[in-house]
């Protein structure tokens, strides 16, 4: 049994698993800030930030394509949802669907880059530590 000099836990969940809980917890977090302040706020978008590291530490590496992929589409999904259900969550209340999701996706443009970034950047770095442990 070797030691390994990872600064954090393996990760251990299947690709489906961090998907199902990452759409959960967008949603708990949506639901809280609708709840607070009425709209998608700051706090939406510093959870999702979060969220996006947690969800590459949680992933086992077999799946890290999965989490890899997945950012873009937590926020997309969260902004349709929110355009289809009242768009003036996330945008003026009289825009359109479309409109909204776009207005939404420039409100929040840095949160997606921001998160999106720093979950490839966390993905790499387990990856390249899993080389660095492999012997030979």
């Amino acid at each position: 049994m070797s030691q390994s000099s990872v600064a954090w836990p393996e990760g251990r969940e299947s690709g489906r698993h961090v998907v199902a809980l990452g759409i959960a917890i967008a949603l708990t977090v949506v639901t809280l800030d609708l709840l607070l302040v009425g709209r998608l706020s700051l706090f939406f978008d510093l959870c999702f930030v979060a969220l996006c590291v947690g969800l590459a530490f949680a992933v086992r590496r077999a799946d890290m394509f999965t989490v890899g992929v997945l950012p873009p589409l937590i926020m997309a999904t969260i902004l349709i949802l929110l355009a289809l259900v009242s768009p003036g969550w996330i945008a003026q209340p009289h825009d359109g669907v479309i409109q909204a999701v776009v207005t939404g996706l420039a409100t929040h443009s840095a949160a997606l880059a921001g998160g999106y970034a720093l979950c490839l950047i966390t993905l790499a770095a387990r990856q390249r530590q899993t080389r660095a442990d492999r012997p030979g």
